[in-house]
């Protein structure tokens, strides 16, 4: 008998997915996990993971594992899951959009006073300019093909903004 069809995943479930590979986790240890693996490239944010949890627990996908301190849930990654998870990356074709909320708002930043502006540029550049450098170090360190390739990816990206923040006159 064939395995039972993997449900349809969307990308921050497949995300959760993918870092329960390495095993179990808490919504908390997940959003850390996040944040560190490709925060600079997909962001997961802490309503969105605990959206998530449960519904892919209904969905077969995860087991609740042990409680951990201050009453957090673990949740395991079950063969169900793994097939979702799967299936969602090998269906991965053609081009995917970016989200940007910095971008955004330099796009709008005529509708702000020029103090504003210049504070949204600065602290701005100031942020990405410490991102380049914790990208660069993650780029060096890491062994893995498909997560250097990642890496240098946050790194590139990384420096596209600040060359889209430089351009900006004063």
């Amino acid at each position: 008998m064939p395995a039972p069809r993997a449900p349809a995943v969307n990308a921050t479930a497949a995300a959760l997915l993918g870092l329960l590979h390495e095993g179990p986790m808490s919504g908390g240890q997940l959003v850390t996990a996040a944040k560190e693996r490709f925060g600079a490239f997909f962001s997961v944010t802490r309503s969105q993971v605990y959206r998530e949890l449960p519904a892919l627990a209904a969905a077969g996908l995860l087991e609740r594992g042990e409680q951990g301190p201050r009453a957090s849930q673990q949740y395991v990654l079950t063969a169900q899951g793994k097939r979702a998870f799967r299936a969602w990356v090998a269906a991965g074709r053609g081009a995917d959009s970016l989200r940007s909320p910095l971008v955004l708002r330099l796009l709008h930043a005529r509708t702000l006073g020029p103090k504003q502006r210049a504070e949204l540029v600065r602290t701005s550049r100031e942020a990405y300019t410490e991102r380049l450098a914790a990208a660069r170090a993650a780029a060096r360190a890491e062994r893995d093909p498909y997560r250097k390739a990642a890496a240098d990816f946050a790194v590139a990206h990384v420096r596209a903004v600040l060359k889209l923040i430089d351009a900006i006159p004063e």
